[in-house]
């Protein structure tokens, strides 16, 4: 066990991520965050002080183009003394396979619904793979500055949809032009929303009973919207359960707040509610054992990897989530698959596309690494135990097409940004045994959409890519390695490596593959591989 520096260290750090349905604020809500934090940033409207610079979580040019957010962005920042990692997660559906990745490197969740909306396909989707973990959920019903949903109704679509038990900790009082604010129900003191008439922002009342016997209310809400606010909180007061700090971390109770990322009404009580409620650094699993944050000795794994973050340093970085022990500058690390050990000079943290080198680093932290080729995501990093973390999921892909350059003479250049874009996990390519085709693979028609503008802006490549026919993806294991070469050469025109040189079988129809894993039952056909 390390000193009390080191636990201290532990109980200050939050490792959260921001997931929601495109459209829902998630990136506004990050800026926000930001801001509050104090840390200098904006994507467009709020400029830095002193050196004018911008801390962006869109960064790429198809993300300002189409206003969504397609890549993860790593910030780090303090909040009331507690340093605090966030990580904001693609928006898009198309790239849910890098959110799902995402969701194993972090020990909170922030959830964004909009208040028109309410619970999305897509939202529903990520909450599902937190409660693979059942990792903590806080809830922030945004835009009610908009016209939206009775909130009643949201919180019983939240439970059904969501299977969590909705514990409101503020609550709105009207919507849309009508939105006066929030009531804190545990603090006991309602929060203004922009209203000229109130100097102060906030008013105090000692206990929920002084809501009914005051004139001053009265006066600011108006009389027939007090009255209706007056008896729709007696009522959720009374059919809502008191929140349990041990049921939010066993996922069994989600804290709900209302607001507006664009008021910037409401981030602050969210931030309050991660600070005090949400885990320090937790524990991961291992192909060995449970390995615990407390232990001394330094263990790591890359969750993503991202190339040419800046197009200055023409680089890849992999980011790592610090499990156990500290890393300081300059320590050897075993790289576990490649059985080697390296020297970590130059580590950094983020705030968005802005990197920052770092001398020490603790459980929680999300680090940067230099990554020349050899780390790939999975990869697990300890100071000499060979383990394995689990549970870093790669996805089948769903979507295929063929990929093809207007210039044939830049195939080298081709190959070699189709295997870095393809280490960053967004997008998989597959070189077919019976010819020099190049076939990528994504759970999104809009990841091949990135990878175009990303091979002519980072690469100088212009290509476009075309229809194939293949319909659904699955890795080959053999139970006996000597039915390999029989089964290569039976079906060769449906097989291909990936660029672990693992086998992958691609099959034109569902049907094909029914007949083909009925006929070959001593073969395993995997949907998911680590």
């Amino acid at each position: 066990m390390f000193d009390k520096t080191y636990t201290k260290e532990l109980t200050k750090r939050r490792t959260f991520a921001i997931i929601s349905h495109p459209d829902a604020g998630k990136t506004t809500i990050t800026e926000k965050m930001l801001f509050f934090g104090k840390a200098i940033h904006i994507s467009g409207v709020i400029k830095g002080r002193g050196n004018q610079k911008y801390a962006k979580s869109d960064w790429m040019n198809i993300e300002k183009a189409r206003g969504i957010s397609v890549t993860t962005s790593v910030m780090q920042f303090t909040y009331k003394n507690i340093l605090i990692n966030l990580l904001d997660t693609p928006g898009h559906q198309d790239f849910s396979e890098d959110t799902y990745r995402i969701l194993t490197a972090v020990d909170c969740c922030l959830v964004i619904i909009d208040a028109a909306k309410g619970i999305e396909e897509r939202t529903k989707k990520l909450i599902e793979v937190t409660r693979i973990q059942n990792t903590p959920i806080i809830t922030f019903i945004n835009k009610l500055d908009r016209d939206s949903r009775e909130p009643i109704s949201l919180l019983d679509e939240i439970e059904k949809e969501l299977t969590m038990n909705c514990v409101p900790i503020t609550w709105p009082i009207s919507c849309g032009k009508n939105f006066q604010g929030v009531y804190h129900l545990y603090e006991k003191k309602i929060y203004f929303y922009k209203n000229k008439l109130v100097k102060k922002q906030s008013f105090f009342l000692d206990d929920f009973t002084d809501f009914s016997n005051s004139v001053f209310l009265k006066k600011m809400i108006g009389s027939d919207l007090y009255e209706y606010i007056y008896q729709e909180l007696e009522l959720i007061i009374h059919i809502y359960s008191k929140f349990n700090h041990k049921n939010f971390l066993q996922a069994i109770d989600t804290p709900i707040f209302f607001g507006s990322a664009l008021g910037e009404f409401g981030i602050d009580h969210i931030l309050n509610s991660l600070i005090n409620w949400a885990p320090s650094p937790l524990y991961r699993k291992s192909n060995k054992r449970q390995v615990n944050p407390q232990e001394k000795k330094f263990t790591g794994f890359i969750f993503k990897i991202q190339a040419n973050m800046d197009l200055k340093h023409r680089d890849r970085i992999a980011f790592m989530r610090i499990v156990s022990g500290q890393y300081k500058k300059g320590m050897k690390l075993k790289h576990i698959r490649i059985k080697k050990y390296i020297t970590i000079s130059d580590a950094f943290s983020f705030l968005a596309g802005e990197r920052i080198s770092i001398k020490e680093a603790y459980p929680g932290d999300i680090i940067g690494l230099h990554n020349h080729g050899t780390i790939k995501i999975g990869d697990t990093f300890t100071e000499g135990e060979d383990l394995k973390f689990i549970g870093i999921p790669i996805f089948a892909p769903e979507i295929f097409r063929q990929i093809c350059l207007q210039n044939p003479l830049k195939q080298k250049q081709l190959k070699k940004g189709l295997i870095e874009l393809s280490e960053e996990g967004t997008i998989q390519v597959f070189r077919p045994i019976m010819n020099n085709y190049c076939i990528l693979g994504a759970i999104g028609i809009l990841q091949f959409d990135v990878v175009i503008e990303r091979l002519k802006i980072e690469y100088n490549i212009d290509a476009i890519y075309k229809k194939v026919n293949i319909i659904l993806a699955r890795w080959i294991r053999f139970k006996n390695d000597h039915s390999i070469n029989d089964f290569k050469k039976k079906y060769s025109s449906y097989i291909a490596y990936d660029t672990n040189n693992s086998l992958i079988y691609l099959a034109p129809s569902v049907a094909n593959l029914h007949i083909v894993m009925t006929q070959n039952t001593d073969i395993f056909f995997d949907k998911i591989r680590e």
